[in-house]
């Protein structure tokens, strides 16, 4: 469910902004949040390092072939959003999968494929940006002969990012 989340409105009182805050809710289908409630008590500036988080394998119920995650971000609650760098060795490939609230891949090195369910596999390359929309599914991974590497951004929905199905099929990879 999408948050509102009042600050900066001048001249009103905390109580005016958390009734606009919970009116504006209503009408858009959201949940309010309080006035300050992104202002947490001694909360900071944060930075990972490169490096600071270990690499994880890639499971084999994920992905076909060598897959390395790194990851880089889960931003503390109340926020959704969480990022990972995701190299895929040649051949390398996700599974089938949905994102509950959709998927952002930033191509950041080597020559990639990306698959919608019913569309044509589609070349992907450092700079490209592809949206996968909430419960679309799909797959991406390296081509055949060239590694691929993207920043892969998603949200959590219940706690859940992503919804693993079957695996893409040799066949279905070389269309």
């Amino acid at each position: 469910m999408p948050h509102v989340i009042v600050e900066l409105w001048p001249g009103k009182s905390e109580r005016q902004k958390a009734r606009l805050a919970e009116e504006i809710a209503k009408d858009a289908g959201a949940a309010a949040v309080k006035p300050g409630a992104g202002k947490q008590k001694g909360a900071q500036m944060e930075i990972k390092r490169v490096g600071s988080q270990p690499s994880a394998k890639g499971p084999a119920e994920w992905f076909t072939g060598t897959v390395r995650i790194d990851p880089l971000f889960h931003a503390p609650d109340p926020a959704l959003v969480q990022g990972a760098s995701v190299t895929f060795e040649p051949g390398a490939r996700t599974a089938w999968h949905t994102h509950p609230l959709g998927q952002t891949l930033i191509v950041t090195a080597g020559c990639g494929w990306a698959q919608r369910e019913g569309g044509p596999v589609e070349e992907i390359r450092p700079g490209d940006v592809v949206w996968f929309a909430p419960g679309e599914k799909h797959w991406h991974g390296a081509t055949p002969a060239t590694a691929m590497t993207h920043i892969a951004i998603q949200e959590k929905l219940d706690g859940k990012v992503v919804d693993w199905m079957e695996q893409v099929s040799d066949r279905q990879y070389r269309k």
